[in-house]
């Protein structure tokens, strides 16, 4: 194969060489994606149901789970598919397609959450100019920036990994396509420029983490000075979710695409892969849920209605 132009398809990395092992990643994987589907299905049902909900952290809220189930569900059901009919073939059109799609949701999901602590950073920081700075206009600005960059990104990324010349075969040594792996594919050197453009890409996520670092260190100065016991803990219960998220999803990330060579291999590849792409949609909902109580009691309405409803 002496160039992408001679490869109709590429082989993902088969998750085991047993059929009891392949069935059981099947099984683990979609009891994982069922979980992401109903726990970020529930989110936007309450956001969208609920008028007191209608608020510019939940509008963002709903926004990242938008994201996360389209992200999971760009990777997922393909490996399932694979582990169940026991094929490890992707086409040429169909990796590019997920390359695309999963930078875009990825890149998208990281720009909303920096948007994300600018709005706690504004709402406990300055909470008398909140109604100004973060009105429903701006909320929708802001949104459509973080989806637009993410477009940005992944056609960027998507079409310099792609135009690169190919001699290394077929075989990616992942369960999806990630750019990592299409670049040990290329030839000799001719990787460089997507790396270049990776570097650039790395510059600007640094950027917006400096930026949700110091906007939590204003928050917690600000929090520390609430005199009430109750106050410190409503800014909390707001703030330390979103903190939670945006930790499990820079560490894993960087993990991936930062980690150094020497110490990849297929299987760390394939671990870190599912902690950054399938881990973080199922367990945001739950992280989201767990410490906001106005989510909850609305949760709980909706769940006691449709039981009456087919009572």
């Amino acid at each position: 194969m002496s160039n992408a132009s001679s490869i109709t398809e590429f082989l993902l990395l088969a998750f085991a060489d047993t059929r009891e092992l392949q069935l059981l990643h099947f099984w683990l994987f979609l009891g994982i994606y069922l979980a992401a589907l109903l726990g970020n299905g529930l989110i936007i049902t309450a956001v969208a149901c609920d008028h007191h909900l209608h608020t510019p952290m939940y509008f963002f809220l709903l926004n990242l789970s938008l994201l996360d189930l389209a992200s999971i569900s760009t990777t997922v059901p393909k490996a399932m598919a694979n582990s169940l009919w026991d094929t490890r073939a992707i086409s040429y059109l169909g990796c590019a397609a997920q390359v695309f799609l999963f930078v875009f949701f990825i890149s998208a999901e990281y720009f909303l959450l920096t948007v994300m602590a600018y709005d706690r950073y504004i709402a406990i920081c300055k909470p008398l100019h909140y109604g100004t700075l973060v009105g429903s206009r701006a909320c929708v600005h802001m949104a459509a920036a973080a989806w637009g960059s993410g477009v940005l990104n992944a056609l960027l990324h998507t079409a310099n990994t792609f135009s690169l010349p190919l001699c290394q075969g077929n075989a990616l040594d992942q369960f999806f396509c990630e750019i990592p792996q299409i670049l040990k594919l290329s030839c000799s050197d001719a990787y460089l420029r997507e790396v270049w453009v990776i570097v650039l890409t790395i510059f600007v996520d640094v950027g917006c983490f400096v930026f949700i670092v110091l906007s939590y260190m204003q928050i917690l100065r600000a929090v520390l000075k609430i005199p009430s016991e109750k106050g410190q803990h409503k800014a909390f219960s707001m703030c330390l979710p979103h903190v939670a998220v945006v930790s499990l999803f820079i560490s894993t990330a960087m993990v991936a695409y930062l980690k150094a060579p020497s110490i990849s291999s297929p299987l760390l590849d394939m671990v870190v892969a599912v902690l950054y792409s399938v881990v973080p949609p199922a367990v945001n909902p739950l992280i989201y849920s767990m410490r906001n109580q106005e989510l909850k009691d609305t949760l709980k309405k909706l769940i006691q209605s449709a039981l009456s409803q087919q009572q």
